[in-house]
């Protein structure tokens, strides 16, 4: 019965998360709502339907595929700490070739940041932070929930890789990439990137402290 009710709530967040994905019935939302109503009521949609599926994944009776570790929930913690900061650096950053286009006109291909390393670097957090609460969890519940998410973040880069490069063309996607990817190092990473970093690990202590209510585990 409880996995009946864990495919239930998975079954959900699926749905609400093809929301972009169906131009008419994103229209109408945004029709109705406004691009910035759209926006935020989504975001707070999606984040409700995470945490209630994340804890819906402890309903099931575990089955282990293998054991949780101390050295893994270690491995886990400390590589949350630079997801998040990598987050959140992220998100400060232009990005002509995600979800959307973020902030595409004022991208500068000479100072391209973290997208000079990947097109996706919030879905490449998101993969990482699927990736790495694998490692603790290895009751099949849980294996199924971060593997999914994470198999759903890399697939979404070649998918938005398509239709951004259909939105910008493929001349303009081609020489705005090279000369992405031909930029020095560190290119477009300032000072402000540190305060963000560093935001981002107070982020992660927050979270840390927070696991409990919103995940059901404690870490501190």
């Amino acid at each position: 019965m409880m996995w009946l009710a864990y495919g239930g709530v998975f079954a959900a967040f699926l749905a609400t998360h093809s929301i972009p994905t169906r131009p008419t019935v994103r229209a109408r939302l945004v029709a109705a709502f406004g691009h910035a109503g759209f926006g935020l009521g989504y975001s707070l949609l999606s984040t409700a339907m995470l945490l209630i599926l994340i804890r819906a994944a402890a309903w099931p009776d575990p089955i282990y595929l293998w054991p949780t570790t101390l050295w893994a929930m270690e491995a886990t913690k400390i590589g949350m700490a630079l997801v998040c900061m990598w987050f959140a650096v992220a998100l400060g950053h232009a990005n002509p070739f995600s979800f959307g286009g973020s902030r595409r006109k004022s991208f500068d291909p000479e100072r391209p940041g973290l997208v000079r390393l990947t097109r996706h670097p919030m879905l490449l957090g998101l993969a990482s932070w699927a990736g790495l609460h694998l490692l603790p969890n290895g009751d099949l519940a849980h294996v199924l929930l971060f593997g999914a998410l994470g198999g759903f973040a890399l697939l979404g880069m070649r998918l938005i890789d398509r239709k951004r490069r259909r939105e910008m063309g493929p001349e303009v996607w081609a020489e705005t990439l090279r000369r992405t990817k031909a930029a020095p190092p560190f290119a477009g990473l300032t000072l402000a990137d540190l305060g963000r970093a560093a935001l981002g690990l107070v982020a992660y202590m927050a979270l840390l402290h927070l696991h409990e209510y919103f995940a059901g585990v404690a870490l501190v």
